[in-house]
């Protein structure tokens, strides 16, 4: 279309897609608008005609070697026109030589492999009512602004680049919490729970094992007992899709997560929880 032209979101302008999220079932958090742009504040395109928003999308840019792309929609009056693709191929081009990643929905896979994405595995969202189980309360300790350096740290095990600067304001959100295990000073792994919509959604959760995962994911449900808890698990870690089954939570959907140039080199048995669809 002549009068179709993509442009960057502006930090306010965010909040619209986010919106959107919501309209669309994806129970987005309730702050996710401000802390998404923290990740990469030229990473939010807009697709719009005669000044009209039509279609967003993401494409946050980490660091010179790694992106992810997320957050698309296309205004459902506007679908079927092309106008997706047309932002697909600038947020590519934004993303550069960068390896991007995306989480699919299934029914498009085949469209995204199109434009040079490679399906890995797939990641589900599995839900449940919190419970207060219990946990072991002597290793798990509140995220304080002490532990951060630890914590970026420990992050890139898990993630393809270095997000300082989302991660620092992440585990801090307000009406989050975040926590972490520690035996002898060192971390093993750490848990951030944020609010939405509707119940709370957990990501990331990292950790050494299943054994310290699930002292942390109890902990998170402990003040929230009968709340929905929501946890976004990847199937390529056995592990991770045990303690899904463990705590008797129910699949909601799932999606495929794909890359440009191959699965990234990190510590995949270490990943329990990822920490959203829309930004990896």
């Amino acid at each position: 279309m002549d009068n179709y032209r993509i442009r960057k979101m502006n930090k306010s302008e965010l909040q619209l897609a986010v919106d959107w999220a919501a309209a669309e079932g994806w129970n987005p958090g309730l702050h996710d608008a401000e802390h998404f742009f923290n990740g990469d504040e030229q990473g939010f395109f807009a697709g719009e005609i005669n000044g009209r928003i039509v279609a967003v999308g993401s494409a946050v840019c980490y660091d010179d070697s790694y992106a992810f792309c997320g957050l698309y929609i296309v205004d459902p009056e506007f679908r079927g026109r092309g106008l997706g693709f047309a932002l697909t191929k600038a947020r590519l081009e934004y993303c550069g030589k960068r390896n991007t990643g995306i989480d699919g929905v299934l029914e498009n896979v085949d469209i995204y492999q199109r434009v040079g994405y490679k399906p890995f595995y797939m990641n589900h969202r599995f839900q449940t009512e919190a419970s207060a189980q219990g946990f072991d309360h002597k290793s798990i300790k509140p995220i304080e602004e002490g532990h951060i350096a630890e914590i970026i740290n420990y992050d890139r095990q898990c993630f393809p680049a270095k997000r300082e600067t989302f991660l620092r304001q992440w585990i801090q959100q307000a009406e989050g919490r975040s926590l972490l295990f520690s035996c002898e000073g060192k971390i093993q792994g750490f848990a951030v729970r944020r609010k939405c919509l509707q119940g709370y959604k957990v990501g990331p959760l990292f950790a050494d094992n299943i054994e310290v995962a699930r002292e942390l994911f109890k902990a998170l449900q402990d003040d929230i007992h009968g709340e929905i808890v929501i946890l976004d698990v990847p199937e390529n870690n056995p592990a991770a899709m045990l303690l899904a089954r463990d705590n008797s939570m129910q699949k909601v959907f799932a999606t495929m997560r794909m890359y440009q140039k191959g699965l990234p080199d990190i510590d995949h048995d270490k990943i329990y929880g990822i920490t959203t669809f829309e930004l990896g």
